[in-house]
């Protein structure tokens, strides 16, 4: 991992999200919370470009595993339009979570409605676009733009991340964001602290049927 690099906790909230994928000029799109998963609730929603689910993190890693994860299958071969980036940045596992549905809901390929991700993720995507999941991570954890827009709703949060553990943090609750969207037809998990993208199988539609945070 790396260092903090200037990286503040934010809060997990989705008025916050919206306002920070507006901040780095994603037009038309909002973040709401779900407090159920049914059928109905997703549809009422619709178009939705993906789940990002906040779980308790439990004090191990996870499936350290290249062969299997614990569910779904790992897809070691990215796909060309596939967006995934392994997790480098501490305090910032909420915007990369964010990044990791946004960055995949940009064309037509993906979703009947693509999401107009503005200039400067445009030109994010199209730089790392080839890149490795761990070169991508590291450009993501460089990018000032994307700093600078995550920073700006900086503030105490209830939350301890995942990869900043101190010892005074041993016994406090920690929590671990991670994505779901489909992509090509196949809905993914899409965990920067796994190896390799998840899939989870074919998916009927390009909205997540199926609490979180829905985009």
């Amino acid at each position: 991992m790396a260092d903090g690099g200037g990286w503040s906790t934010i809060e997990s909230d989705e008025g916050v999200f919206t306002s920070l994928i507006e901040n780095l000029g994603v037009q038309e799109v909002q973040f709401e919370e779900l407090i159920s998963l049914d059928a109905d609730t997703i549809r009422s929603l619709s178009p939705v470009y993906g789940v990002i689910f906040l779980f308790k993190w439990i004090n191990e890693p996870p499936s350290q595993s290249t062969t299997q994860p614990l569910d779904g299958t790992y897809t070691t071969t990215l796909p060309d339009n596939l967006f995934f980036a392994a997790q480098t940045i501490q305090n910032a596992c909420g915007t990369q979570a964010i990044l990791s549905v946004i960055l995949n809901q940009d064309s037509p390929t993906s979703t009947a409605h693509p999401i107009n991700i503005g200039p400067e993720l445009r030109a994010f995507k199209d730089f790392t676009t080839g890149f490795p999941p761990d070169l991508r991570g590291e450009a993501l954890s460089n990018s000032e733009i994307i700093r600078s827009a995550h920073n700006a709703f900086a503030r105490a949060s209830p939350f301890v991340d995942e990869t900043v553990r101190t010892a005074q943090d041993e016994e406090a609750d920690v929590y671990h964001f991670i994505a779901y969207t489909p992509v090509g037809g196949v809905l993914y998990e899409l965990d920067g602290l796994q190896p390799y993208p998840i899939s989870h199988g074919e998916s009927a539609d390009c909205a997540v049927s199926g609490g979180g945070d829905a985009v």
